[in-house]
């Protein structure tokens, strides 16, 4: 009953009052489902792959790409140069279906196919690396009156690029620098891998740990450097971070970054300051907190603060401008399930901007951000792990976003979003994940109007 109404094609008033008394009989149904499952302390986490839009918070930050999964044995890499022993290559195949019914009402759609090769080296003398990252994205049904999902470039045209090629350099055992085009995970400047391809940035970086050696804490992970261009994820050119901000191409300014998380047992605390130029000074710090659990219950507190502002010449938008945001999330987890309540307000200076990746606000959905000038927004969320119902490896989710508080032209608008993914974990399918998303977006006020956005993602990692 839940899937015939939510998953309807178009909007209208006439539904309205029958979609929300849908919702509200699912979401009572769910909540009974998940309070009478007994907790228990072997409780499992909801993985990464229920994020439902992408956002990083600083717990993550990571300026470095991951380490081979499976290291070469001591005694194979003795035997000849680590800088060969120790090369790794993997390769993933991605296939992407997204179709849009918009509010004026228009619409967007294409199915695309393509996936990534990536290379990296061992050390050589274990002072130098390098690697390589090759995108691509190819369109298998991509009407051009359809144009604008961003799977594919403007004109529903395919593209492949070299989005990563790049030079690393260990200073230290545990401090690195990197040089060339790369991929990075900061709240403002990262991947926001939603589509074929994700955003990579041209620059130099200084990065790396200290403390938390064996498991022992506190830790800490620091990074800073200066990021001079971005690939955009459906793009495959790479142009000045000012430029894709929004200045005039005349404009060629990059963005000095230096940010800072510490960890200890359950509290994690940490900022990040972005600095460009004559274009915008960005300042980011959340905070969170995992309390013990009781006989299997797991509460995790959240804060988070951003600050933007104008700077210089005010080559952005011609004038100077300043806003803020500000958001508490709790989660609750429950045997295998996880219950989110979250909240975000945004001041009237201006709306929030986040050019060089996902937005990092707790209430970054799936199509919206909630960051506009004045607006105050809740989510409520529920999610669940079925391994403990024999479908290892099934996540689902369903969440709701009420945003109020807008100035005109705005208008008010609520996002409901269902999420179902299967990642196995054995046999044939190992390696393979598939997705499938949807969202729908009310504005309210005069003449009502609804945005529907499914989403169906296949890929498949070698």
């Amino acid at each position: 009953m839940c899937k015939r109404y939510i998953f309807h094609g178009h909007g209208g008033q006439a539904r309205q009052p029958l979609l929300a008394a849908v919702a509200a009989r699912c979401v009572l149904a769910a909540v009974i489902f998940l309070i009478s499952v007994p907790p228990s302390l072997a409780q499992q986490e909801i993985g990464t792959g229920s994020r439902h839009g992408y956002h990083v918070q600083l717990h993550e930050l990571s300026f470095a790409n991951p380490e081979p999964t499976l290291p070469v044995p001591r005694h194979e890499a003795i035997e000849q140069m680590p800088f060969f022993a120790d090369t790794k290559f993997d390769a993933q195949l991605k296939t992407f279906y997204l179709t849009r019914d918009k509010f004026d009402p228009s619409r967007v759609a294409a199915w695309a196919l393509g996936g990534s090769l990536s290379y990296r080296s061992g050390y050589l003398r274990d002072l130098v690396r390098i690697g390589a990252v090759g995108y691509t994205s190819q369109p298998l049904w991509a009407p051009e009156e359809y144009d604008g999902t961003q799977l594919l470039k403007l004109g529903q045209e395919g593209y492949t690029v070299l989005g990563q090629a790049y030079a690393e350099a260990k200073l230290t055992d545990s401090i690195f620098a990197a040089l060339g085009r790369k991929a990075y995970e900061t709240p403002y400047i990262n991947k926001h891998d939603v589509r074929m391809t994700p955003n990579t940035f041209e620059g130099v970086t200084v990065y790396g740990t200290a403390g938390g050696v064996e498991g022992s804490l506190p830790a800490w992970r620091f990074g800073g450097g200066f990021i001079s261009k971005i690939k955009n994820l459906d793009s495959d050119e790479f142009v000045w971070m000012s430029e894709r901000a929004g200045a005039p191409d005349d404009v060629e300014r990059g963005v000095y970054l230096a940010g800072v998380n510490y960890q200890n047992g359950g509290l994690s605390v940490g900022a990040i300051n972005y600095y460009s130029a004559d274009i915008i000074n960005i300042f980011y710090a959340d905070a969170t907190y995992q309390l013990p659990a009781i006989n299997g219950y797991k509460l995790t507190l959240g804060g988070q603060y951003s600050d933007q502002r104008s700077t210089g010449s005010n080559l952005l938008t011609g004038a100077s401008f300043s806003t803020r945001q500000w958001g508490l999330k709790a989660d609750m987890g429950i045997a295998s399930a996880v219950l989110t309540l979250a909240y975000t307000g945004t001041a009237n200076g201006a709306d929030m901007r986040s050019p060089w990746g996902g937005y990092p606000g707790y209430t970054s959905v799936q199509v919206e951000d909630f960051d506009r000038a004045g607006e105050d927004a809740w989510m409520f969320k529920v999610a669940y792990d079925f391994s403990r119902q024999g479908a290892k490896g099934l996540t689902a989710y369903a969440l709701a976003v009420l945003g109020n508080n807008v100035s005109a032209p705005y208008r008010n608008q609520n996002e409901y979003d269902l999420n179902l993914q299967w990642t196995p974990d054995r046999g044939l399918l190992k390696g393979a994940s598939f997705r499938l998303r949807y969202a729908r977006v009310d504005q309210r006020g005069s003449g009502d109007e609804a945005l529907n956005d499914f989403r169906l993602i296949a890929t498949y990692d070698f």
